[in-house]
């Protein structure tokens, strides 16, 4: 079924759970995110309060994990096309666990900065291999519904973890989240094991050349489908958006509302609340409606809570324009990744993931580059209402690029039993 094709009744979006090979994914995944997060806190504690570090320091250790994101992950994806991802992903569970541990005996932020360049290259295989198992074992017609619970687990946890990374770090210290995220690891590959996979692998030779060929293959799938290329791009811009407003919130809030700590608190929490509040919509809401149109809906909303930001110096406004964002961009990844998974033939499921994977890596390593410089030249407030302008445009220009096109591509997905 393509994404165009009128969906089953609507269920609720817990009933997915009740799919066990799906609820098994996401509980691995569930306790490995809680880990993950965990992690992060101590690291950052770690490199502020330990090795008194600065603010580049921590940007050098976010930037260390995200360029191998953009760089390696499209390469990654033709592998994971020709492995199994299954073993490959248990594969890297446990590597990451043995990296993980490692945090235990740093002395630098360098040492840091590689160990989560090494956790980043085993990451961009284990999220395309991912994005294939969940696409092999979910019927098509609940994958919307899969993937908005796996978001918002993600965004729980996100929510969740600083309140417990704090407590564990005070009482504990930094090591207890390191050993922990390793656990984390190893129960997730623990889980992962008991799962059965079946998924036609490609065939072709493993020869430079025809992996290069698959490399290329892939990319043109994604750019000669009329829905793939619009969401793609529109997923970019997002987070882009997103990852540009991330570090100026807390001198907005500073500036234009002359507040302090907890407001900032409040106020970017609010972009995780939204996230959530939007996966629940879509696992509800099983309608007709083409992925493509939902996304133009949700790049609209963004710049709705952009111009939000960027118009209005008030406590209130500023956490209803986060909430905004929040829920936008759930509107725009979740079903860009559905369509993704609906619309992409199994055998370059992996390279398609990867991509996608990559452009929202490129997007964030922008975002936190060049916003520091762009607030300076415009304002902070003028560079939201340049961003809320800028998604208008990408909006509108996305909706006549798609109007009288099909959603689909010329080639059809198939069904790989599971």
């Amino acid at each position: 079924m393509t994404a165009a094709q009128t969906p089953g009744p609507a269920v609720k979006p817990q009933a997915i759970l009740k799919h066990r090979p799906f609820r098994t994914l996401w509980l691995a995944q569930f306790v490995s995110i809680f880990g993950d997060f965990l992690a992060l806190f101590g690291v950052i504690s770690l490199i502020t309060f330990r090795m008194h570090g600065t603010a580049v320091q921590v940007t050098a250790v976010t930037i260390a994990y995200i360029l191998p994101l953009a760089v390696i992950s499209p390469v990654a994806g033709v592998f994971v096309d020709h492995w199994n991802v299954k073993r490959l992903m248990i594969a890297s569970d446990l590597i990451r666990a043995a990296l993980i541990v490692l945090l235990v005996f740093v002395r630098d932020v360098t040492q840091i900065c590689v160990i989560f360049a090494a956790l980043s290259v085993v990451s961009s295989f284990f999220a395309p291999a991912q994005s294939v198992t969940v696409r092999t074992i979910v019927p098509q017609e609940r994958l919307l519904a899969a993937n908005a619970m796996l978001s918002q687990a993600f965004y729980v946890v996100r929510l969740a973890s600083p309140f417990a990374a704090g407590a564990l770090i005070a009482w504990l210290g930094e090591k207890v989240c390191f050993y922990l995220d390793t656990a984390s690891f190893v129960f997730s590959a623990g889980m992962l094991s008991t799962l059965t996979i079946l998924r036609a692998r490609s065939q072709t030779e493993k020869t430079l050349q025809s992996l290069s060929r698959d490399f290329v293959e892939g990319n043109r799938f994604i750019f000669t489908h009329a829905g793939l290329a619009f969401v793609f791009l529109a997923m970019g811009a997002a987070m882009f958006v997103l990852s540009a407003f991330s570090p100026l919130i807390s001198i907005y809030i500073r500036d234009s509302l002359h507040a302090g700590p907890f407001v900032w608190g409040v106020i970017s929490s609010m972009v995780g609340i939204g996230l959530i509040a939007g996966a629940q919509v879509l696992a509800r809401v099983h309608t007709p409606s083409s992925r493509t149109r939902v996304v133009l809906g949700g790049m609209l909303a963004l710049g709705v809570g952009a111009a939000l930001l960027g118009a209005f110096r008030n406590i209130p406004m500023a956490a209803l324009s986060t909430f905004t964002m929040g829920f936008a961009i759930s509107f725009v990844l979740i079903p860009a990744q559905t369509l993704s998974q609906q619309e992409t033939p199994p055998a370059l499921m992996g390279r398609v993931s990867s991509t996608f994977m990559s452009l929202i890596a490129v997007a964030q390593v922008l975002g936190l580059l060049l916003s520091g410089y762009l607030a300076q030249r415009l304002g902070i407030r003028a560079l939201f209402l340049t961003c809320a302008g800028v998604l208008a445009v990408v909006a509108g220009a996305g909706h006549l690029w798609m109007r009288g096109r099909s959603e689909g591509g010329a080639e059809p997905a198939t069904e790989t039993g599971a």
